[in-house]
């Protein structure tokens, strides 16, 4: 039996709090199934300026690479405001990206049954919704040069930045959104800006291609960026996978995220070439006003472990047997305060993680 090397990085906030309840799982699967794991911990972000004095320690950069996969919290709050920029705590994160070229960040925007309601869509819109965005991550605007913010003198500035794409960086994520695609409702729209810019332009042009060459049996579509926002909203039911760019899939998937009703639900997904080890994070940050209140929920979290199990550590069997444990828990009407609904019962962090223990074990006894 081969041991599954996770990196925990529980990061900042209410970090700390979400990843506790990951490790009840991690325990409870090392338990009661075959796999086996060996989880190493350190800082990230503030916690980690605090501890080394920048936002990624080279050393927890290495024990990165070694992984098969990494389970991360939350990075960034207000005490790190006045550090300097370059060592910011989102700075941690970006790095941990950029070294590991975990180009394909997948956002999944699941309504679960149990949560129709807490949706600002009306239920028969998003009933059922289950969309993938996959979003290119270490390329466009928010990596390109020149960029920064010049004195034009007279008490005028000009702040610049520079979106740029090539065309193997446009490739290579539109090859994982096809290939996720024909796991699933084989239909992929790709979204883009190139009515305006160039680099979305390319951006369809290189799609189209790749398309055309390797995957024509997935059905394809483009859309304006501005226009598939405002689709998310007016039939969000019509998308299966999206592929986008690095601005506009952050724009995107924050958007498609709060059709299901809360942040504290969705987890996310960051990969790289083949053998690379993923980054796995809940989409919700690190919520320093509740910090160390016992209110986060932490399912966002552990349903990112979940699909490490999936994409980096080829055990979706396990990945599916947790997903269904979050319904159950769900269905028994327990919440966390972020999803509080009339008529449920309103539990902690701890709780919720003990009760998502307990409906594995439930459903272990069942299959019995």
């Amino acid at each position: 039996m081969s041991m599954h090397k996770l990196v925990l990085l529980p990061g900042d906030g209410i970090g700390p709090e979400v990843m506790a309840e990951v490790r009840k799982i991690i325990g409870w699967l090392e338990q009661n199934t075959d796999a086996s794991f060996g989880a190493w911990e350190d800082a990230l972000g503030g916690a980690s300026i605090d501890k080394y004095g920048v936002p990624l320690a080279d050393e927890v950069l290495e024990a990165c690479r070694n992984a098969d996969a990494i389970i991360m919290g939350s990075v960034g709050g207000p005490k790190w405001d006045g550090v300097d920029y370059n060592i910011r705590p989102e700075a941690g994160l970006l790095k941990l990206r950029k070294e590991l070229d975990l180009f394909a960040n997948l956002r999944p925007a699941i309504v679960f049954d149990a949560l129709v309601d807490a949706s600002t869509l009306k239920p028969e819109i998003v009933k059922g919704l289950d969309i993938l965005i996959v979003r290119e991550l270490t390329g466009g605007v928010y990596f390109g040069e020149p960029r920064g913010i010049e004195d034009l003198g007279n008490g005028e500035r000009r702040g610049f930045n520079t979106q740029t794409y090539t065309t193997s960086e446009i490739r290579r994520v539109g090859a994982v959104a096809f290939e996720l695609a024909r796991k699933r409702q084989n239909r992929v729209c790709s979204a883009e800006k190139a009515n305006v810019m160039e680099s979305g332009k390319l951006w369809r042009e290189e799609i189209t291609k790749l398309h055309g060459e390797k995957y024509d049996d997935v059905e394809l579509s483009h859309m304006y960026a501005d226009n598939c926002a405002m689709q998310l909203l007016r039939n969000p039911q019509q998308f299966d996978v999206i592929v986008t760019d690095n601005l506009f899939g952050d724009i995107l998937s924050d958007e498609a995220a709060m059709l299901t009703g809360s942040l504290g639900m969705l987890p996310s997904a960051s990969l790289g070439k083949p053998g690379t080890p993923g980054l796995y994070e809940p989409v919700h940050g690190s919520a320093p006003d509740i910090a160390g209140q016992g209110k986060a929920n932490p399912l966002a979290t552990i349903l990112s472990f979940a699909m490490a199990l999936r994409y980096s550590l080829n055990r979706g069997d396990l990945a599916d047997r947790i997903e269904t444990a979050a319904q159950d828990v769900l269905s028994q009407g327990l919440r966390t305060a972020d999803i509080m609904a009339d008529g449920c019962k309103e539990i902690s962090t701890s709780e919720m993680g003990d009760a998502l223990v307990s409906a594995l074990t439930q459903a272990m006894a069942e299959a019995a």
